[in-house]
């Protein structure tokens, strides 16, 4: 055998080699990083919170299509997912952009997000945080019960009881089951957007609110994250200065938010979809049902049949509360009617 032969086998068993092991490597990455994004999701158990005393699940359907016949079936039966957005000043960043006092939060943002059997529609209610309602009793984490509040403001539920407190007044309120909860906070929002690389909204007033730090003239605007989380807490420097204007801008926000996710494909770099993965649940809690990536990625590729012509956002019809002109209340029967609709 000659020399240049010998010296191929070795080559080739050297390239091997190092294939081998930048493979192993890649896959120890990949695997860290998979652990990494589990271990940022914090849950809290709320069906074994709650117990059996709580509105039905919604029946389960057979969804009418799917994608192909080659793709996963998507998921049966209707969902409704408690969203909301935290003002938690836990941590420094937190702190930095405005969180809420340092002894507790607010449920500074609150959606009832619908989604139909085959995934193939959804409605966001949003329910403005100064509605009065009837707070439930709610178990604590120390132990015990909180009492039961009447005609007090609905964003006090999470400040009394946490996540578990959330959802029970919300069902109370509602009388929808809610089968998932996702909570996001000020931290993790801004990180999201900077992530994505920011987001598109048009204004078709000029904004002036120096309570958010938050000061646009009319038209579009190209918004980083600390800027579009200023936009969906402005209240102040627009319309009647309530907590209506603020829906608006908010559910004009998840739309922006929505368009900004399907026009970047993040599939064509792993590093961009991990930055995406890594801001979404470095500041999420969830209940235990949604509390591992599989389990949110499963959700998250069952939406993608949802156009932008299927996403509808509304808000709880209300009208000022006859005891407080500064409060509101759940216009009846519209509301109720919205709630039945869901279920």
């Amino acid at each position: 055998m000659t020399r240049e032969k010998r010296r191929r086998p070795r080559a080739l068993r050297a390239a091997a080699a190092v294939i081998g092991c930048a493979l192993v490597l890649a896959a120890a990455g990949a695997g860290w990083a998979y652990w990494h994004l589990n271990q940022n999701i914090r849950s809290v158990d709320i069906d074994n919170a709650l117990g059996d005393n709580r509105p039905a699940r919604a029946p389960t359907t057979v969804p009418s299509t799917t994608p192909s016949a080659s793709a996963s079936p998507l998921p049966v039966g209707a969902l409704n997912i408690l969203v909301l957005g935290s003002d938690s000043r836990t941590g420094a960043k937190n702190a930095a952009l405005g969180g809420g006092d340092s002894a507790g939060a607010r449920s500074d943002t609150a959606m009832v997000v619908h989604l139909n059997a085959d995934r193939t529609k959804a409605i966001v209610v949003s329910i403005p945080r100064d509605t009065l309602v009837t707070r439930p009793s709610c178990p604590v984490s120390s132990g015990g019960t909180t009492p039961t509040a009447y005609n007090v403001m609905f964003n006090s539920a999470y400040s009394v009881g946490g996540p578990v407190c959330a959802v029970t007044t919300v069902e109370r309120l509602t009388g929808v089951r809610m089968d998932h909860y996702i909570e996001i906070d000020f931290s993790g929002f801004a990180d999201l957007v900077d992530a994505l690389g920011g987001v598109t909204v048009t204004t078709a007033q000029d904004i002036d609110d120096d309570r958010s730090h938050l000061h646009l003239d009319a038209g579009t605007h190209r918004l980083d994250g600390t800027e579009a989380l200023a936009f969906a807490r402005t209240r102040h420097g627009i319309g009647d200065g309530s907590d209506l204007g603020r829906i608006e801008l908010q559910q004009q926000l998840v739309q922006a938010l929505l368009k900004e996710v399907r026009d970047t494909n993040l599939l064509t770099g792993a590093a961009g979809l991990y930055k995406v993965a890594d801001a979404v649940t470095g500041s999420l809690t969830t209940d235990t049902g949604l509390d591992s990536l599989g389990e949110l990625s499963s959700l998250a590729q069952s939406l993608r049949n949802i156009p932008s012509s299927g996403l509808r956002t509304v808000t709880m019809p209300v009208v000022t509360a006859p005891s407080d002109p500064n409060r509101v209340v759940a216009r009846e029967p519209a509301a109720s009617e919205l709630w039945a609709s869901l279920r």
